[in-house]
Order: C-alpha cells, then sequence, then structure tokens
C-alpha cells in the first residue's frame, strides 16, 4: 500500500494568481474545509509545497 497524505484547503482561492488556482484545482481541492487524500509522490508534495500557506496537511 503507497503512503497517503491528507490536505485541506483553509484559505479561499481569491485573490490568488491563476498559477495558484490551477494548483488547487489539480490537488483536487474546491471550497474552503474541503478535503482530499492523495498518494504521497513528489509531483503532488511539490504542489503542497507551491501551495502550503493555503493549506493544512494531516498525514
Amino acid at each position: 500500500m503507497k503512503k497517503q497524505i491528507t490536505i485541506k484547503l483553509k484559505r479561499s482561492a481569491i485573490g490568488c494568481t491563476d498559477k495558484q488556482k490551477a494548483t488547487i484545482k489539480g490537488l483536487g481541492l474546491r471550497k474552503i474545509n474541503s478535503v482530499k487524500t492523495l498518494e504521497n509522490t513528489p509531483a503532488v508534495r511539490g504542489m503542497i509545497k507551491a501551495m502550503i500557506t493555503w493549506l493544512e496537511i494531516a498525514k
């Protein structure tokens, strides 16, 4: 079984750049407090690192 990471969107995407909004959408998040469990891959970790101030992470 692959390791997974759970993320939660804690801030609104209003005021973000288009690239940041695309990253949030790429992570599968839509609204504030939406939660998604994803595989812990380098690509996902890179997207999380780019949006760290908007996200809450639980392993």
